[in-house]
């Protein structure tokens, strides 16, 4: 298959063995190979049979892919299995890993753990790792690949160094690879491009044609039949890793830029490695844990959908993609880019309602479609829209007809990766009323131009490019013509009876026959090769061309020659030699050659300048014979002011010594006809003189109450927009603050400064060029503040008292120097001043009387005063003060004869240092403590072994502090120690496993280590430790050991990743710890989301102003996100949403009739997504229709015409119901109804009579009031008049029943009304049978059945997906029988 950029060999270069150096063992070694449990790991086995209790290296667990940014940690982690132990060395495919820094490999004895850290990974490391392990009995091998994704400058610099290549060295560079990739993959005749089997195992049947006739392949038989075993084998490849895999949609365009594909694939081993090829080389991907728009390619996983993105397209992103999971390859999808762009756009377009809107363009070249976007959503040709493609394939045309108010919007069209998008602009027209006015069609795009001809113009532009890329091709042939050689099958024409298949340098063919000696012309860089020896040489050739497509115009696939001038088409498909070629023995090169002048190597390209800085325009002609003319916006440039015109051979340049403003505009170079165009445009950005930027950086130091002013000149164009900013908030003018602002410069005075308003000052310069910023600060002086409390009594004696308290908060913007102290003595009222002492905040006053208390008043000075006073508690000298009770005591260790204690000094020692500790024991069940040390001897140490101990006994310990004043309360006790020697540590829990998980919760249930004595002891409790994926340390979840085999670790990080551990624990210490195999994801169990809401409504209606409310509850997991949309948009912020746990809320306070439409709520997880959708009518009571008409255009029928009602605008479901009265009954009599136009006939309209009519308007709300009708027809008096009764015969009127309108076919769309109808006849009167797929619809309430004067006719209320299907009428008397079907379509 198609040659891929990746390791497929389980050792990868540099990683091999070293061999045996004895022949004999190198004989008596084997090679098995053995699978191992985890996939992907590969195990060699050296010997036939491995010694008992022995076995060959394997993993237990291998490392994993990883896909990282740049500068971060990469971590591989790999656990080893075998006997005797395996040693384990990393290598990778490229370079090696000598440096010990940068590669720091680690293992770690209690887990079993090996280690590769590579610290600040960069682009040089992204690699495929080996991780190999092996010992006496046989190796095991795994890769895991880094992928680093590159920012910043690195990215950038390769783009600039692909970039700074030669124009002109293009052509020599393409036909040197040519050569040398033709020679590389050389082969043989009838062979086919793998790339040809990638794609067709992954395509449509329906596109097999195409791919074979793109590719040459015309056995279709053996095509088909050698593709079923591949597939065969690719499926039994497969296999290994995945479950399924199905969907596969192949990559296509979307609107926003991007392309992608996407397929369905379960894997067995989550924790397989999945990979992107691009033509066969691998490239790396980010996930969608990455949002880092350097990322070209990305993949998104939701639940087993893999979906697979390239953004920023261009076209060197056109080729074959390929996913492969570890080694198997599971899809492929071809990409291709049209070269193609527009000539002339779409436009934006203003429509009236009811009419039609065009949009229009011009491509550069032919293609068959476009892909037409409206609203983000693509467009398809039917009855709403109409897409025409011209005969020349250039013109594109999109038609939206009747434009309503919805219909407006951005409309696009996309060709290939290019695409242009225009506004349609959709104008209420308020003088429509009554009858639709006729549509017109509004015709916009291409700005006015003449669209047929700019087509015309385009077309003969192609075609001069074609009729000069066939002369170059000629010349070429003309020129190679002259060393060619037919017998070694290099030649393009042949002189004998073998057929010669060469090229040129530019790639172009010809086939033909000679004259049997096996000479021709030689192609200068084809390549050929004699099949036969039996006077006729075949030869292949193969080149390149620079120009594009030099040879597709001109020569098929297969061999065909399209310009009759050199070849002419045989049955067989094969070009013979034109007749110039096979004037072979004569002058080959044509008597005229036609030149085609001057070419631009490279043309003139946009150039952005800064003002007052230099720039150049440069282009390269094919002649350095050839003079130009240098234009500007049309003006023809000569040099001076600035401009220096230059020629450097065929090199044209164009430079500006210092850009200005005058100088933007549109450059144009000629030579010869040719022309080449590019933009010059200056940036004014807005500028600092260095000088004034480094005195406005300087700090503005002021006292409180005076002014403070800032200003700074610049330079930059108009407009210039200035904010001036304090700590991060802009500052506006008022009473304080005056803000002045010119074109050159601006200040700022800031009055009456208080010292809260010290802070950064920062001045911002925003013109359409850039943004500028300069910062300085303020420092406002003022007087400190007090010092803080609570102030600290560190010795209170007989004899001293010292206190300590904290500085000031705010200094004032000067450093403190003294404090000011004042006493007094409690019980008098002076205060005594003690005078000023050093900046210390600290005071031992040693001038006190035992027993009697003191107050103290301190004050902080500075240069710019004193600060208040603060005031301390009273104090007293010499009072007794214990000290506070200790914690309890730890016990250190214990053995048979000594127990080891420590503690802590108590937080409170009473004013006065510690100065001993007594320490007392009680034994198990007593309630007698005795003192540990000797009477009167304290303990100065915060330890002590206790040796009066006996062995087997259980104690427990508490301390009491003593200090000048006396002891302390006694502590707590401490735990009970038994006096014993140590235990040893227990061994490693099994069958650890985790219950349940929650966003911040996991639950874990293990088994507790068995208990060997001398080996490991009962454990008496457990640890669980967690470790973020992102972390190196371990944190256990509790501080004391767990009882129970079971726990659940509580306050992870929503939807983060951790690793887990359980190490038991005993007297002895803590034993080795177990590890989950795999990470776990800090989230539930997934769940599909799902509504739960019973009986949920699609259709409401609602009067206009009263309050809609959609609710409706769900169940996900994880959290789904909610939107709702109306009509396939976001609703906007009047109406009100409300997300809570298990459902959502849509509320609308006031409903307005514009909130009519399809309200959808999708809810959406990793897992999936669901989606609801209800429609929503805000309607109110019709207003009653216009003035009525009665017209006679058939006698014995009445037309009644009417005005709309104005409500028909505003509500498409409103329609008319008719009733009628005549003189000679009481009552009104519905005579039509559902009506949607202005028009009802009535019949049976007698002479003689009065009629009246009355017209309603109705929707869902109910009836208007009706419109009254003028009165038609008048009473006559009649004349008595006497009947003169004939004589008659008696006629038999009984027939058989049949249909005089038959059943139609109906479409009605979903939740409407459904009407249908026919007539009948028969006498005596049939009976009607109504029939849904052959059922009987007679007593069905559902549906309502009428039979008025042989009219018979059903109603579906609300049409629905239940409803489609057949229906049947029959019609049966005593005379026979008649039946009439139709079908019933119901459209969303």
């Amino acid at each position: 298959m198609l040659k891929k950029a990746k390791i497929t060999d389980q050792t990868a270069t540099g990683q091999e063995t070293e061999p045996p150096q004895d022949e004999k063992a190198q004989k008596k070694r084997v090679g098995i190979k053995k699978r191992s449990k985890v996939p992907g790991v590969m195990v060699t086995q050296w010997e036939e049979e491995l010694p008992e209790g022995q076995s060959t290296p394997d993993f237990i667990r291998k490392p994993i892919a990883l896909t990282i940014q740049e500068g971060k940690l990469a971590l591989f982690k790999a656990v080893l299995s075998g006997d005797p132990k395996p040693e384990l060395t990393w290598k990778r495919a490229k370079g090696d890993m000598s440096d010990t820094e940068r590669f720091q490999q680690r293992y770690d004895e209690t887990t079993g753990e090996y280690t590769l850290v590579i610290p600040k990974v960069s682009g040089d490391d992204g690699d495929t790792y080996k991780c190999y392990a092996h010992n006496e009995h046989g190796k095991a091998v795994c890769t895991a690949s880094l992928n680093v994704i590159e920012v910043g400058f690195k990215k950038k610099k390769a783009v600039l160094e692909e970039s700074d290549v030669d124009p002109a060295e293009f052509r020599k560079m393409l036909r040197k690879r040519a050569g040398k990739e033709k020679e590389e993959q050389k082969r043989k005749e009838g062979e086919i491009d793998d790339k040809f089997w990638e794609i067709l195992m992954s395509a449509d049947r329906k596109e097999y044609e195409r791919i074979c006739a793109e590719y040459g392949v015309k056995n279709f038989r053996w095509m088909l039949k050698k593709l079923n075993e591949m597939k065969k084998e690719r499926e039994e490849e497969q296999k290994m890793y995945v479950e399924t895999i199905s969907n596969l949609k192949h990559i296509e365009v979307k609107g926003n830029g991007m392309a992608s594909f996407e397929l369905d694939m379960e894997l067995k081993d989550p924790s397989s490695r999945i990979f992107l090829y691009k033509d066969g080389v691998m490239i790396p991907f980010g996930t969608e844990g990455i949002d880092d728009p350097n990322v070209k390619h990305n993949l998104n996983r939701i639940g087993k959908k893999l979906v697979f993105s390239v953004r920023d397209l261009k076209p060197e992103d056109a080729g074959l993609y390929q996913v492969d999971v570890e080694e198997v390859n599971m899809f492929s999808t071809d990409f291709k880019i049209p070269s193609v762009d527009f000539i002339v756009k779409i436009q934006e377009v203003k429509a009236k309602e009811r009419e039609d809107a065009l949009f229009e363009c011009v491509l550069s070249h032919p293609l068959s479609g476009l892909m037409w976007m409206g609203k983000n959503v693509p467009l398809e040709d039917g009855e709403k829209y109409t897409i025409t493609v011209s005969e020349d394939r250039l013109i594109h045309r999109l038609l939206v007809k009747d434009c309503l108010q919805l219909d407006k919007g951005i409309y696009a069209a996309m060709a290939g990766i290019k695409t242009c998008s225009a506004w349609l602009i959709v104008e209420a027209d308020a003088g429509l009323k009554g009858k639709k006015a006729v549509r017109k069609t509004t015709q916009a795009g291409g700005g006015g131009q003449d669209l047929e001809k700019l087509a015309q113009e385009q077309q003969e532009k192609l075609q001069r490019e074609r009729e000069e890329r066939e002369a170059e091709r000629q010349r070429f042939l003309a020129a190679q013509a002259e060393e060619g050689d037919g017998s070694d099958g290099k030649d393009s024409s042949g002189v004998g009876d073998g057929s010669g298949d060469g090229s040129g340098k530019d790639g172009s063919k010809l086939k033909g026959k000679g004259d049997g000696d096996g000479k021709g012309k030689k192609g200068s860089d084809g390549s050929g090769r004699k099949d036969k020896d039996d006077g006729q040489g075949k030869g292949t050739g193969s080149g390149n061309d620079s120009n594009d497509n030099l040879n597709k115009d001109s020569v098929q696939n297969d061999g065909t020659d399209l310009n009759p001038q050199f070849g002419e088409k045989n049955d067989d498909g094969k070009g013979q030699e034109s007749k110039r070629v096979k004037r072979n023995k004569g002058q080959l090169v044509p008597d005229k050659v036609i030149d085609p002048g001057v070419q631009f190597v490279s043309g003139l390209s946009d150039v952005n300048a800064l003002r007052g800085q230099p720039a150049e325009l440069m282009c390269k002609l094919s002649n350095d014979q050839c003079d130009g003319v240098w234009f500007k916006d049309g003006k023809k440039l000569t040099e001076g002011d600035g401009i220096t015109l230059s020629k450097d051979g065929a090199c044209h340049k164009l430079l500006i010594d210092s850009c200005e403003e005058d100088h933007s505009g549109r450059y144009r170079f000629e030579a010869e006809g040719r022309k080449s165009e590019a933009t010059i445009t200056i940036k004014d950005p807005p500028t600092f003189n260095p000088d004034d930027l480094g005195k406005f950086a300087e700090p503005v130091i002021i006292r409180v109450g005076q002014t403070a002013s800032f200003k700074l000149p610049f330079e930059g164009r108009d407009p210039m927009r200035i904010q001036w900013y304090r700590e991060g908030e802009e500052l506006l003018e008022d009473t304080n603050i005056k803000i002045e602002k010119s074109t050159t410069n601006s200040s700022i005075k800031l009055s009456k400064c208080q010292r809260k308003e010290s802070g950064e000052i920062k001045i911002r310069l925003r013109n359409e060029f850039g943004t500028l910023e300069a910062f300085s600060r303020l420092i406002v002086l003022d007087k400190p503040g007090p010092p803080q409390g609570p102030v600290e009594i560190v010795e209170s004696s007989g004899s001293c008292v010292e206190i300590k308290w904290r500085a000031p908060k705010d200094d004032g913007g000067s450093p403190v120097k003294n404090y000011m102290m004042e006493r007094q003595q409690i019980g008098r009222n002076t205060w005594t001043k003690i005078g000023e002492i050093p900046g210390v905040p600290t005071y031992k006053d040693k001038d006190v009387e035992n027993g009697r208390k003191y107050c103290y008043r301190i004050r902080a000075v500075t240069e710019e005063g004193s600060s208040e006073m603060m005031e301390t508690d009273d104090i007293m000298a010499g009072s007794l003060a214990f000290p506070g009770q200790p914690a309890a005591p730890k016990v250190a260790s214990a053995f048979n004869d000594c127990i080891n204690l420590t503690w802590t000094a108590p937080g409170d020692t009473g004013g006065s240092r510690i100065t001993g500790y007594n320490l007392e024991k009680r034994k198990k069940g007593s309630n007698i403590w005795g003192l540990v040390n000797p009477d009167g001897e304290p303990i100065q140490a915060k330890k002590y072994a206790v040796q009066e101990v006996v062995a087997g006994m259980e104690y427990e310990f508490r301390v009491t502090a003593i200090n000048v004043s006396g002891p302390s309360e006694p502590s707590p006790p401490s735990e009970f120690v038994i006096a014993r020697d140590p235990k040893k540590p227990p061994g490693k829990v099994t069958e650890l496993r985790v219950t349940d998980t929650s966003y911040n919760t996991v639950s874990l249930l293990w088994t507790k280590p068995d208990e060997e004595p001398g080996v490991q002891d009962e454990a008496k409790g457990y640890f669980v430790e967690v470790r973020p994926a992102e972390s190196l340390e371990w944190n256990r979840s509790t501080t004391t050991p767990i009882i129970l085999t079971s726990n659940t670790v509580k306050g992870l990080k929503a939807m983060a990743m951790y690793w887990v551990r359980v190490i038991a624990t005993n007297e002895g210490g803590d034993g080795v710890p177990t590890d989950l195999d795999n990470y776990i994801l800090a989230m539930p169990p997934p769940v599909r989301p799902k509504f739960t809401t019973r009986n949920m409504q699609s259709f409401m209606v609602v009067r206009a102003g009263n309050t809609v409310r959609i609710s409706l509850t769900f169940e996900a997991s994880p959290w789904p996100e909610i939107e709702w949309l109306k009509d396939g948009i976001t609703v906007t912020k009047r109406v009100t949403i409300s997300n809570s746990d298990g459902g959502s809320q849509l509320l609308i306070p006031s409903s307005e009739r514009s909130d009519s439409g399809i309200y959808t709520i999708v809810i959406k997880n990793m897992v999936g997504q669901e989606s609801f959708s209800i429609e929503v009518r805000v309607t109110d009571e019709p207003k009653p229709p216009g003035p009525i008409e009665l017209e006679e255009n058939v006698p014995g029928t009445v037309t009644v015409v009417w005005e709309s009602s104005p409500d028909e605008k505003r509500d498409d479901r409103l329609h008319y119901m008719v009733s009628q009265h005549d003189s000679t009954k009481r009552s009104w009599n519905i005579v039509a109804d559902r009506l949607f136009n202005n028009k009802f006939t009535a019949c049976n309209i007698m002479q003689g009579r009065e009629y009246h009519f009355r017209v309603y308007a109705k929707n869902d709300m109910g009836l208007s009031a009706p419109s009254e009708s003028p009165t038609w027809g008048s009473t006559k008096q009649r004349d008595k008049f006497v009947v003169d009764m004939p004589e008659y015969k008696t006629c038999d009127f009984q027939c058989a029943p049949g249909f005089l309108v038959p059943l139609k076919v109906r479409v009605a769309p979903k939740g409407y009304e459904c009407y249908m109808s026919c007539a009948v006849k028969g006498n005596p009167r049939p009976r009607i049978t109504w029939y849904h797929n052959n059922v009987s619809l007679n007593t069905d309430t559902n549906y309502l059945i009428t039979n008025i004067c042989g009219v018979c006719s059903i109603l579906i209320l609300r049409v629905a997906g239940r409803d489609v299907g057949e229906y049947t009428i029959t019609v049966e008397n005593q005379l026979g029988r008649a039946e009439s079907s139709t079908r019933l379509a119901v459209r969303e």
